[in-house]
C-alpha cells in the first residue's frame, strides 16, 4: 500500500506558486490541497505549475456566506463546484474535490438536495466529490454523522475527527461505533490533532500533546488498516495543522506561536515512517 502525502496551500497564499510548488516537491509531498476560490486572481498558472512539477492536486470547497437562505446556498454550491472543475487541463484534473458541504441547521431533507447535487456533478465529471468532517457542517459531530452515513451510505468522507473532539470535548471514548463507521467511509484524512478545548493542539511534538497525539494516530491507524485489507493500493493524507487564526498566537499580535509549514512537514514525516513500518506487518 503507497500513501500519499499532500500538503496544503492553506497558510502559504502569499508565497508564488512556482517557489511553493518546488518547497513542497522538495519537503516530500506529493501534491497539494488548495482552496483555489480564496485566491483566483493568483491561480492563473497553477495548473501549469503544478503539472511541470509533477505534482498532484486536490481542490477543496470551504464557507459559503449564503448558508441562511438554503436556494441560494444550493445555487452557490453548483456554481462554485463547476468553477473548481475549470482547473484542469487536457493531460492533469484534480484527485478529486473535498468540500465542507452544508451547515449544521440544515435539515436531512436538505443536505440530501446537497448531496444529490454534488453526486450528479462528480458523475458527470468523473471527478469526486467526498465531504470534509467539520465544525459548522452537517459533519460537525461523531453522532450525528453516524446517522447520515447509515441513511446515505454512498457518501465518502474527508475525515479531519479534530473537530469531533472539540464538539464533543473528549477524545470520543463512548463513540467508538460513530468512529469506526466513518473510518470505512473516509477516502480521505486530515491529519490535525485537536484537543479537548480546541481542533488544533499547539504543537504535536510537545510532550504536553502526547495523549491528544495517540488518540489521533490510533484512529488514523485504523484508517489504514481497514483500507488495506479491503484491498486499497493507494491512500491520501493531508497533514493540515493551520496558520492564525487556527495557529495559537502571540497575544496583542496575529504571531503564531510555531511554525506551520514545518510542523506539517513533521506530521508528514512522522506518518511517512509509522505507515512504511506498518504496511510491512
Amino acid at each position: 500500500m503507497t500513501i500519499d502525502f499532500f500538503c496544503p496551500r492553506w497558510g502559504a497564499e502569499n508565497i508564488n506558486w512556482l517557489p511553493f510548488a518546488k518547497q513542497v516537491k522538495s519537503d516530500g509531498f506529493v501534491g497539494i490541497e488548495v482552496f483555489p476560490l480564496g485566491d483566483i486572481a493568483n491561480n492563473d498558472e497553477m495548473v501549469t505549475i503544478l503539472e511541470d512539477n509533477d505534482l498532484s492536486y486536490i481542490l477543496l470547497h470551504a464557507e459559503l456566506q449564503e448558508g441562511p437562505h438554503f436556494d441560494s446556498y444550493l445555487d452557490a454550491l453548483e456554481r462554485n463546484l463547476y468553477t473548481l472543475l475549470s482547473y484542469q487541463s487536457a493531460s492533469t484534473k484534480p484527485q478529486f474535490i473535498v468540500s465542507q458541504t452544508g451547515r449544521e441547521y440544515y435539515t436531512p431533507s436538505q443536505m440530501e438536495m446537497c448531496f444529490a447535487l454534488c453526486e450528479r456533478i462528480a458523475d458527470e465529471s468523473g471527478i469526486p466529490i467526498i465531504h470534509e468532517t467539520h465544525r459548522n457542517k452537517w459533519s460537525y459531530a461523531a453522532h450525528v454523522v453516524r446517522d447520515y452515513l447509515l441513511a446515505f451510505p454512498q457518501l465518502e468522507l474527508a475525515l479531519d475527527i479534530s473537530h469531533w473532539v472539540c464538539v464533543s470535548e473528549s477524545f470520543l471514548e463512548d463513540q467508538q461505533e460513530a468512529v469506526e463507521l466513518a473510518i470505512k467511509h473516509a477516502k480521505h484524512i486530515h491529519a490535525r490533532v485537536g484537543h479537548t478545548q480546541g481542533a488544533q493542539v499547539t504543537d504535536p511534538r510537545a510532550a504536553e500533546n502526547q495523549v491528544a497525539l495517540n488518540h489521533h494516530l490510533n484512529w488514523w491507524d485504523k484508517w489504514v488498516s481497514y483500507h488495506k485489507a479491503a484491498g486499497m493500493e493507494r491512500l491520501t493524507m493531508t497533514p493540515e495543522f493551520g496558520p492564525y487564526p487556527y495557529m495559537p498566537y502571540i497575544p496583542d499580535t496575529t504571531t503564531p506561536i510555531g511554525d506551520q509549514y514545518e510542523i506539517n512537514c513533521w506530521m508528514r514525516q512522522v506518518l511517512d515512517k509509522r505507515y512504511k513500518r506498518f504496511s510491512l506487518k
